[in-house]
């Protein structure tokens, strides 16, 4: 018997602990290299864990639920056992640890779990040899009450006789709520609003949507401009790229832009990292590839780690008008909402022009009213000028 040992993966310095969420393998089971284990989630995201080498499933350590920590000890896989892990003794099995073995799961179906929160491996399954397949995670998203009692199973509150229902926080939103009350207790936060005519972007967008698409493989949306203003008004203004740090102030000579992205797990916010030097398509492409594996929950540490600036589209959602609240160690963020036909003075008429409201939340200790109130200007400016962003005037 040669066996090796299967460890948390090395997380970072900001993650003091992660919990073990579903096994895919049972005690006794063929595993190959490369094939994943378990999945990992940590305050950030969820991870995959992989075996290193191929042979067999020989104990589990750490069960579902689990807190660990990094490089912790999880599981063993013996390399030399035999493929056929169905011919392990049960006498072999029964002198180790054992927990309770959850279920075969199909890739498809683990991912749609993922996206709903739901224990796959404790549901009954409905495919070959017991295979939990994609209809039923479906069926369990629907009917709540046939899933498994987990810490991140779907709530559906029960109606009458004032019932209550107590459900424990995923550790995501626990550090949601962490950093978000971290924000506000550590900032002196203030909000400024401007509003901005969006015709111009929109007919740019219009005149070269398809030529784009067609070029650069990826639909060309109103994020990458807002990018490109907020990294021109950085660049005017260095102080709201800054951050705090004790009694410093830390000037950043990189742009490194979060994107906050509302996934059904939590909200996460992975980093445009460079973006100033990124082109349209650079930012498109790399925003939808955030928005795919945030819903999956494949975003990386390294992805959601950092960030000089930050902005939030509450308009995808329909919001009219927000007050954000920063990321820290941050200084400011940028709130875009959604845009609409308005009645707006022009040229001494009124006239109907597709406007959205911005809102720049900043940190009073660093930034003064002044320089926010620029700070939004030159965006607002940007936006209804985007062929002087281009051209780079």
């Amino acid at each position: 018997m040669s066996l090796i040992e299967v460890k948390v993966p090395q997380l970072s310095e900001s993650i003091a602990e992660a919990t073990l969420l579903t096994w895919h393998k049972k005690i006794g089971d063929a595993v190959n290299e490369g094939e994943s284990l378990i999945d990992i989630e940590t305050d950030k995201v969820v991870l995959e864990l992989p075996a290193i080498k191929s042979g067999v499933l020989v104990k589990i350590i750490k069960a579902d639920g689990e807190k660990v920590v990094s490089s912790e000890v999880i599981a063993q896989i013996d390399t030399d056992a035999v493929a056929q892990a169905a011919a392990v003794a049960p006498a072999a099995v029964a002198s180790v640890a054992t927990v309770p073995t959850a279920a075969a799961v199909s890739p498809a179906a683990r991912k749609l779990a993922h996206a709903h929160d739901v224990d796959a491996a404790n549901l009954q399954g409905s495919g070959r040899h017991g295979l939990v397949n994609k209809q039923d995670v479906l069926g369990a998203v629907q009917q709540p009450a046939a899933a498994s009692q987990t810490s991140i199973a779907p709530v559906v509150v029960p109606t009458g006789d004032r019932p209550e229902q107590r459900v424990p926080m995923t550790r995501i939103r626990q550090r949601i709520a962490e950093r978000l009350l971290q924000s506000q207790q550590n900032s002196a936060i203030l909000t400024t609003f401007n509003e901005v005519n969006m015709q111009p972007v929109i007919e740019l967008r219009n005149k070269y949507k398809d030529a784009f698409e067609k070029k650069h493989g990826v639909k060309l949306g109103f994020s990458s401009f807002f990018v490109k203003a907020a990294v021109l008004a950085l660049q005017k203004f260095p102080i709201v790229n800054a951050s705090v740090d004790g009694t410093d102030i830390i000037y950043h000579g990189f742009f490194d832009i979060g994107m906050s992205i509302g996934s059904e797990r939590g909200l996460v916010v992975p980093i445009l990292r460079d973006a100033d030097q990124l082109s349209l398509a650079d930012i498109e492409k790399r925003i939808a590839d955030y928005a795919v594996r945030a819903k999956d929950g494949k975003l990386t540490m390294e992805e959601l780690s950092g960030g000089t600036f930050s902005i939030t589209n509450g308009g995808v959602f329909g919001s009219m008008l927000s007050t954000p609240i920063i990321n820290p160690p941050q200084s400011a963020i940028l709130g875009i909402h959604a845009t609409k036909d308005r009645p707006v003075a022009e040229n001494g008429q009124v006239v109907i022009r597709p406007m959205n409201y911005l809102a720049l939340s900043y940190d009073h200790r660093i930034i003064d009213g002044r320089e926010a109130v620029q700070f939004l200007g030159t965006i607002k400016e940007a936006l209804e000028y985007p062929g002087r962003v281009l051209l780079d005037l």
